[in-house]
């Protein structure tokens, strides 16, 4: 089985790092015993020989401490440098060698700053080293400069591999940060949808099965004591069913994209304010009266804030059919300016926020009407009226939906 040397590379990262250490300790000791141009002349040196070993051993911490490292073995080929002239050998990149490798493992773990501090020291000291001579004097030789500019070069390419690797990886999180977004945004995107689609269903069931319970109370209520007046209203029941019916089955069409023969159906226009007197009307037969009040220019309304303001009317006298215990309550729906003041009330028993929210649930009616009024970009205000009865106030945009304003302080959704 072919192992790609990368892989084998990360895996086994002491036997890469010890492996390299005898490389590097091969190729000063090597250098040790010949001249230019290249021969070999003696045996390793003694003292080169221990140098070398001490440098290579050195080396095997680059990847915990590349700082120290990079120190040891530079002051190790200096040392090598130093002792060239005594030891006849010419001191070259290779036999600075292990003082490179560490400055390439330090380029690649560290920063460009540290980088460029650390290769101007080690730059430095190998160039003085490489300069001691006899008492011939001091002269800058060639392979002098040809050292510095190797070591230069080392430091060079690591650092740009280094700065290659950063980038790419910057590549990568971007993308995976771009990927976790799309994400996150569909999640929001489905989560709005089901939201939604719990609205409707909520008014929708709510609305059209209160009145049928109401419509059936009364229908029983009229055989035990007025027979000839529960046939008409048994006869609203019927149609209010079949209406719930109808609207339940749009509604769950909503989850279809797609009709039978792979093409949508035809869509039938949102309910809205248009339809509030057939909503009075259902309430009429389920022994509720709405009384009306319309006040200011009746304005023009976006279909969001028309379908908003039919719910929130269908949700608050759905709420007064099941809770109020009485048989009216009052409307009334108020245009000043660009704004739509719709208020819902009634005259039943006192009720505090405790009694109310103990003996019915949750409230999960007002909590779908704030989110439409914050939706169309209102916000809505509901509670038990200072004397007795209950109040739900909404205030909506009549235009262009603007950005959502905070709720009103109210007293919770005790409904």
């Amino acid at each position: 089985m072919i192992v790609e040397p990368r892989q084998w590379i990360r895996r086994h990262p002491r036997g890469t790092d010890g492996t390299l250490a005898v490389l590097l300790f091969a190729v000063t000791v090597v250098s040790t015993t010949w001249e230019q141009p290249p021969y070999v002349r003696q045996w390793p040196p003694l003292p080169a020989l221990a140098v070398s070993a001490l440098s290579a051993g050195m080396f095997l911490q680059h990847r915990r401490h590349p700082r120290l490292t990079l120190v040891a073995t530079t002051t190790c080929s200096a040392v090598l440098g130093v002792l060239a002239p005594m030891l006849g050998y010419q001191f070259g990149s290779t036999v600075a060698s292990t003082a490179m490798a560490a400055l390439v493992s330090l380029a690649w773990r560290t920063d460009q700053r540290t980088t460029g501090r650390y290769t101007a020291v080690c730059v430095l000291t190998l160039f003085a080293a490489s300069a001691v001579r006899t008492s011939d004097g001091i002269h800058v030789q060639p392979d002098e400069v040809g050292l510095v500019a190797i070591v230069l070069l080392a430091a060079a390419v690591a650092d740009s591999a280094r700065s290659r690797r950063d980038y790419v990886a910057a590549v990568e999180a971007r993308a995976e940060l771009a990927e976790r977004t799309r994400e996150d945004e569909a999640r929001h995107r489905v989560a709005a949808e089901r939201m939604r689609i719990a609205r409707e269903l909520h008014d929708v069931v709510a609305h059209h099965i209160t009145l049928a319970h109401a419509q059936a109370a009364t229908a029983d209520y009229l055989l035990a004591t007025r027979p000839d007046r529960a046939g008409p209203a048994m006869s609203h029941l019927v149609p209010t069913l079949a209406t719930a019916l109808k609207e339940l089955r749009a509604t769950v069409g909503l989850l279809r994209h797609n009709g039978p023969n792979g093409h949508e159906g035809p869509l039938k226009p949102a309910p809205g304010l248009a339809r509030l007197p057939a909503l009075l009307a259902s309430f009429a037969h389920a022994g509720l009266t709405v009384h009306r009040t319309d006040d200011g220019t009746e304005q023009q309304l976006t279909p969001g804030v028309d379908l908003t303001a039919f719910r929130i009317v269908q949700e608050s006298l759905t709420n007064v059919t099941k809770h109020a215990g009485t048989p009216e309550a009052r409307l009334r729906l108020t245009y000043t300016g660009d704004l739509l003041t719709i208020t819902v009330s009634d005259d039943g028993p006192p009720r505090t926020v405790a009694d109310t929210a103990v003996g019915h649930g949750l409230g999960y009616g007002l909590i779908g009407m704030r989110e439409r009024a914050r939706a169309a970009g209102g916000r809505l205000r509901a509670g038990p009226r200072p004397d007795h009865g209950f109040e739900v106030i909404a205030e909506l945009p009549t235009g262009t939906a603007r950005p959502e304003r905070p709720s009103l302080t109210g007293h919770g959704d005790v409904r």
